[in-house]
């Protein structure tokens, strides 16, 4: 056998301020830049990511491997044009030389362009169109997929993360190979069925490190042995503005039906999915309670900033109601917040040098999802702590081994408080994030994280109790923490904007 290998990933707020361009996909700070062939096999080689997976089982079952092109972008507003034709381009030059027996995607699902609503739907029904309706194409999904019609009958067969943070993405691509030789060895399709939630589930709501997903994905799998099916259900990306926004749950197998409604009846309660958030200044004030007391970190989200759900990671918010609370002066550097992205301000901490004072203003007012702008920036001065130039190699367990490129970064301090700056966009996902500009996570009081719940992976050890010691914050930014504060536009009737 020999399997084509491609993959997209882009998850797209179509009311985040800033487009993925071509240039998104070949800066190389979240996912590895743009790669094709043999660079595809050797920079995937080892790193928790669903492509990497899949190509350690098709090899483990005696398959050879076909390395197409691989490319990601930070979650962003749309796709252009350009850069979604480039990338649809580059796979389907590969598919048109023809030459294996399946095909292999490694994909988002809730990637949309300013052309294109449905962008893996579409790839996956070009492919289709090429290699005609009787050659295997399977592909893996990200956990906040919005999946399509077209993506569930164009596809033979897709699986998705079962784990929020994504600690199981490699894993999710060895379950594609087994899906895909499920399907090689029936010869045919497997039945397939489906149903849409018809409502939103806010993504902090989602963290499979909790409930209610924790028992529901527990009862995925279960349901999975007992049905004999392979079950999926994706809770969805809820700011996603076209038709098929949605949470999802679908079943392969010949008892799939039965297993579909198994899973679904489960799902569906709604008053299981509610969350509560506190305001920024509520949220810091409440830490401050209790920090003195804690021989552990206690944790600030800041979700509406998440640069991993179109955040922009440079408002203020956070920052403000920590400097007005005299945060850094109860615990002179033990309160750190990060990532801020400000290539300026990076740029001025190399130019005045470790140990300079600078005058400086941080952050910027950003567009919001509620038409108003953001917090100003923090104007002050600046100590310069620690520089490094942003070469970093993750080592929590949601992308261990994968090497992010963020620029030239700092840790500045103004007022006791820490600021990890950098010069690209990631969310604070990884304690290493941190480590790298000089911040020991493990020595502070307080820890913000622009993130929404990648985080959890590598910060809940971190503390005593998640329940309690982890704090969700609404600080005005570009990603809304509950999707009915959204001015939806494509959004159907039927689909309620909160459970």
């Amino acid at each position: 056998m020999k399997i084509l290998v491609a993959g997209y990933q882009h998850e797209t707020n179509t009311f985040a301020p800033l487009k993925a361009d071509w240039d998104a996909f070949n800066r190389g700070d979240v996912f590895p830049a743009f790669m094709q062939g043999q660079a595809m096999l050797d920079q995937l080689s080892g790193v928790n990511l669903p492509a990497s997976g899949f190509i350690v089982a098709a090899r483990a079952r005696g398959w050879q491997v076909l390395p197409g092109s691989w490319c990601g972008a930070s979650p962003s507003s749309y796709v252009t044009q350009d850069a979604f034709e480039r990338i649809s381009a580059a796979v389907l030059a590969d598919v048109a030389r023809g030459g294996f027996d399946a095909v292999y995607l490694d994909l988002h699902g809730a990637g949309v362009a300013e052309h294109v609503a449905d962008t893996e739907g579409e790839l996956i029904d070009r492919i289709r169109k090429l290699v005609g309706p009787d050659l295997p194409i399977v592909a893996s999904l990200d956990l906040h997929a919005n999946v399509t019609k077209t993506m569930l009958t164009q596809a033979d067969a897709l699986v998705a993360y079962r784990t929020y943070p994504h600690v199981d993405m490699a894993s999710t691509g060895a379950l594609a190979a087994e899906l895909l030789a499920r399907r090689i060895a029936g010869g045919r399709k497997e039945e397939v069925q489906f149903r849409r939630l018809p409502f939103l589930i806010p993504l902090n709501a989602q963290s499979t490190w909790m409930a209610p997903a924790q028992g529901l994905y527990e009862a995925l799998t279960a349901a999975d042995e007992e049905f004999n099916v392979r079950l999926s259900f994706c809770m969805g990306f809820p700011a996603s503005d076209f038709d098929e926004c949605g949470p999802m749950v679908w079943a392969h197998g010949e008892r799939a039906q039965e297993a579909l409604e198994h899973l679904y009846a489960r799902v569906a309660e709604p008053s299981q999915w509610t969350l509560d958030f506190l305001p920024a200044r509520d949220a810091v004030a409440h830490v401050l309670t209790r920090a003195a007391s804690m021989h552990t970190p206690l944790v600030i989200a800041d979700t509406q900033d998440n640069p991993g759900a179109g955040g922009s990671s440079n408002t203020t918010g956070l920052l403000h109601a920590l400097l007005a609370q005299g945060a850094g002066r109860q615990f002179p550097g033990q309160v750190a917040l990060g990532l801020m992205f400000d290539p300026a301000a990076a740029q001025a901490a190399f130019a005045a040098g470790v140990g300079a004072t600078v005058s400086l203003s941080l952050g910027q007012a950003v567009p919001t999802f509620t038409g108003q702008r953001s917090d100003p920036p923090v104007t002050g001065d600046f100590r310069v702590r620690a520089l490094c130039d942003g070469q970093v190699t993750l080592k929590g367990p949601m992308m261990t081994g994968m090497a992010a490129t963020l620029g030239p970064c700092a840790c500045l301090e103004i007022d006791g408080v820490l600021v990890a700056v950098a010069s690209g966009q990631m969310q604070m996902l990884d304690r290493e994030l941190f480590r790298m500009v000089g911040i020991t996570p493990e020595a502070m009081k307080i820890i913000v994280v622009k993130s929404s719940n990648h985080f959890r992976a590598d910060f809940t050890p971190l503390v005593a109790d998640a329940k309690t010691d982890i704090i969700v914050a609404k600080a005005a930014g570009p990603m809304a923490a509950d999707p009915a504060d959204l001015p939806w536009k494509n959004l159907p009737a039927s689909m309620r904007r909160k459970p």
